[in-house]
């Protein structure tokens, strides 16, 4: 039996519960955007301190804001937004970043060219680590929406594992390096 939905409603209550996480998640959904998520580094944080039983958990260095808009691939459409999220909820580190225009900065920035990202979902699929490899948004209905092309069960094991899809043993390498992910949740794990 798949473990999946005992872990979605997991996260769901986790992000229900974190008060920069719900704020963040109304504030997003007010862009309208069709395809748009909090994603990476803030749902990763988000887990893992509740994992570590942090009773306050800080804000993450930065709300990454992914969201897909094939037909508008310009960056300034992209501080726009950025704009948009610090009028509706100031003082939140908002990064924004249209997955659909990926492949025309990617080559400049880590030095090896990527194929243009098909969707919202194709790209979540290629971020760093399967951990971070996942997105929330909010429905309609107000429910949360989990976007988790890998699964759920690096995050909530606190696996840091490569996802090969995007970056390379070497970039993965460094990313672990740079981001000390044992200084602050001691229970995590790196696959190397």
């Amino acid at each position: 039996m798949s473990t999946q939905p005992l872990l979605e409603a997991r996260l769901r209550a986790i992000a229900r519960r974190t008060p920069w996480c719900r704020q963040a998640l109304q504030a997003v959904a007010q862009l309208g955007l069709p395809a748009c998520c909090i994603g990476a580094g803030a749902v990763r944080n988000l887990v893992w301190d509740a994992l570590h039983g942090v009773a306050q958990p800080p804000l993450p260095a930065d709300i990454d804001v992914a969201y897909f808009d094939a037909d508008d691939v310009s960056p300034h459409s992209e501080e726009r937004l950025r704009q948009r999220l610090a009028i509706l909820l100031p003082g939140m580190p908002w990064e924004v970043c249209n997955q659909a225009r990926v492949h025309l900065w990617f080559e400049d920035y880590f030095g090896y060219a990527v194929p243009p990202l098909l969707s919202l979902d194709d790209a979540i699929a290629t971020w760093p680590e399967f951990a971070t490899a996942v997105g929330l948004h909010l429905l309609p209905d107000g429910e949360i929406g989990i976007v988790a092309p890998h699964g759920l069960d690096d995050l909530f094991n606190m696996v840091v594992r490569r996802n090969p899809a995007r970056i390379s043993a070497a970039g993965y390498a460094q990313r672990v390096a740079s981001k000390n992910y044992a200084a602050r949740w001691p229970r995590v794990t790196v696959v190397a």
